[in-house]
């Protein structure tokens, strides 16, 4: 029979009830091969548990009478937590590349970071390019937004844009993402 160490079973009371302390007066109650039991007192599911040498787990407290399985423990928790594992290995994690543009960026240099850009959408990253104001440059930005118009046609077969260029302080950023294929 698993024991519940104080500090774990206050961590874990929220979640799950094991043992003395479910609280309900009836319990529906399973057995470890999946044959239901009955209805009976948290009492003498705990007897049939004991006897088993398995735990009673509440595993759904809101119905009426709550269900209850008799189970061991240790390995339930072992495969929630495989569970979880596997799930976050199987999502995938989309990664936000920036690449920083000034307004007088020149020709050799725009194209090296156009490469860039074309590299990180390709490998499934999304960018955000991001053009930089310093002190009077901030009087016209439309010589960033040139920028950012001329990433989008460029890029028009490979990209979308997910946002709209706009200005953020001295920044000027604009969000794009892969096309589907």
């Amino acid at each position: 029979m698993h024991s519940i160490s104080i500090a774990d079973s206050k961590a874990r009371d929220a979640k799950v009830r094991v043992n003395e302390r479910i609280r309900a007066r009836e319990i529906r109650v399973i057995d470890d091969e999946g044959n239901q039991l009955g209805i009976m007192t948290p009492a003498a599911a705990i007897a049939i548990a004991v006897e088993r040498g398995l735990d009673l787990v509440e595993v759904s407290p809101t119905t009426v009478p709550p269900v209850c399985r008799i189970l061991d423990y240790g390995k339930y928790l072992y495969q929630q937590k495989r569970k979880m594992h596997d799930a976050r290995k199987r999502q995938t994690r989309i990664h936000v590349k920036e690449v920083k543009f000034r307004p007088k960026t020149e020709e050799h240099d725009y194209q090296f970071k156009r490469k860039h850009i074309e590299r990180f959408l390709a490998d499934g990253d999304k960018v955000k390019a991001t053009i930089m104001f310093r002190g009077r440059e901030m009087a016209h930005p439309e010589f960033g937004r040139r920028i950012l118009d001329r990433i989008r046609e460029e890029l028009a077969e490979s990209a979308i844009v997910e946002a709209e260029p706009r200005i953020e302080g001295r920044f000027m950023s604009m969000m794009l993402g892969a096309k589907k294929k």
